[in-house]
Parts: structure tokens; C-alpha cells; sequence
């Protein structure tokens, strides 16, 4: 791959996990990557065990203001992106009864569902104007129902598929495809505090390789791996007296966990 051909990536959340994954798939590939994250030091500490020269960016994805700063250094350096991956997220275990939750309810949201329009907006008018580019949205198969314990994140990851979804509609003229990405577990930080089963879990530069094919093809939305996508299914089809007995007792993500 040439200088000229390299692709021009921006990740949200590369300090670790899937973003940082991803980052080093990219990486791979020539790409020339802007990285953000909450996390500076963390993130620098990735970006130097990348080839080429990655541009780092320290902010959360919740705030909009820094995000648009974020993007618009990263384009009066490179040009409009080929790709920009919203990855950023978190997860936490919830209980409404317990009043401190609403406030971590609250952050979930911000991150997981505003945090993707904060991300996109700063790029969508450059990328229309282009006439290409992939913005792809990492949700999860966790929004497909609610999962006791973990409202939470069950709600932001549902309205994150339905956010892409009214994005990729709206785009859809413009040659900007928009790609809905619901993994399913991957072994990152995220899920190592989870004490249950976790079926068909992927090591995440498995899972990485696996979602960067996804937003190369353009596809509309996928689960990865294929299997959650049979569970996913059967998940949503089942009825709610028969969802509500078998889900009752499944394991549940700590709470007061950090955000």
C-alpha cells in the first residue's frame, strides 16, 4: 500500500479494547490514524507500538466541543476520513431502585448514543462534499433486548442501532455509507470484570479484523461473530412470559463499577 492509497482512519476509544484493536489492524494496513480517548498516557502508550505516526487526541466522546476540535485538527492535517469508527463506549451495571444509578444511567447514555453524534457531525458535511467514506457505529448485541441489570447499556446500545439507522437513511444519497457494528463478547476490559459464561467470546484482534472486513464491505449492520447473530435472533423472537423465566436468573455485570 502506498502513501497516496493509505487510508485515513479516526477511531474514538483506541486507548484500549476493540478501539485499540482496531487501531493496530489499521495501523497495519498504512492507514494514517487520528486516535482519541479519555485516557492520554494510555493512549500514547498505544499509539508508540504503532507503525507510521498515529495523531492523538485526548477527549470524551460526550463532549461535542472537543470532538469538533478533535476532528477538524485531524482534517486540516489529512483531508476529509475514509473511515470513522465510533467505538467509544461503557458499561456498568445498573439497578433503578438504587438512586445513585439514575446518575450512571445518565453517563451511559451520554457516551454510548451522544457520543456517536458527537463524533460523526464534525465529518459528515466534508465526507457528503467527497462523496464517500464509511462512518461505522460499534453498538451491540446487547441492544437487541433488555438485559436484567444492565438497563443501562441494554437501552444505549438499542438506541445506538436505531440512531445508525436513521443516519445511514439520511446519508444514504450522499455516497457516505453508514455501518452498524453489534458485537457480541470480546475479551477486553469491559467484559473481564463479567463472573458468567460468556458464549462464543473473541479475542479482540480477532474481533477486530473480523469488523474492519464489515466496514470495508459497506454492510449495512452485522453482529460479530455470525453465531450471535443465530442468538440475537432467537433472543428477539422469543415471547416475553418465556424470555422473562429464562432471563430472570442470568448473570449480571457488577454495579458501582468505575465509568
Amino acid at each position: 500500500m502506498t502513501a497516496a492509497s493509505a487510508p485515513r482512519v479516526f477511531i474514538t476509544g483506541a486507548s484500549s479494547g476493540i478501539g485499540a484493536a482496531l487501531a493496530a489492524h489499521y495501523a497495519a494496513r498504512g492507514a494514517q490514524l487520528g486516535l482519541t480517548a479519555r485516557r492520554a498516557e494510555i493512549l500514547a502508550d498505544v499509539a508508540r507500538r504503532l507503525p507510521g505516526e498515529p495523531v492523538c487526541y485526548t477527549a470524551d466522546v460526550a463532549d461535542a466541543a472537543a470532538m469538533a476540535a478533535a476532528a477538524h485538527d485531524f482534517m486540516a492535517r489529512f483531508g476529509a476520513p475514509d473511515i470513522v469508527i465510533a467505538n467509544a463506549g461503557i458499561s456498568v451495571g445498573t439497578l433503578t431502585e438504587h438512586a445513585e444509578d439514575i446518575a450512571r444511567l445518565s453517563r451511559v447514555l451520554q457516551t454510548n448514543v451522544v457520543g456517536l453524534a458527537a463524533t460523526f457531525q464534525p465529518f459528515i458535511a466534508p465526507m457528503r462534499a467527497a462523496g464517500r467514506g464509511r462512518l461505522a457505529g460499534i453498538a451491540s448485541v446487547a441492544g437487541v433486548r433488555g438485559i436484567p441489570g444492565a438497563g443501562a447499556y441494554s437501552a444505549s446500545k438499542a438506541a445506538a442501532i436505531a440512531y445508525l439507522e436513521a443516519l445511514r437513511v439520511e446519508l444514504r444519497p450522499s455516497g457516505v455509507k453508514v455501518v452498524t457494528v453489534c458485537p457480541g463478547y470480546v475479551a477486553t476490559p469491559m467484559t473481564a470484570v463479567n463472573k458468567y459464561r460468556m458464549p462464543f467470546i473473541l479475542p479482540a484482534d480477532v474481533a477486530a479484523r473480523r469488523i474492519a472486513r464489515v466496514i470495508d464491505a459497506g454492510r449495512a449492520a452485522a453482529v460479530v461473530p455470525w453465531q450471535m447473530a443465530i442468538v440475537a435472533g432467537f433472543m428477539r423472537l422469543l415471547p416475553n412470559a418465556i424470555y422473562d423465566r429464562l432471563f430472570k436468573r442470568a448473570g449480571r455485570k457488577p454495579r458501582g463499577l468505575p465509568l
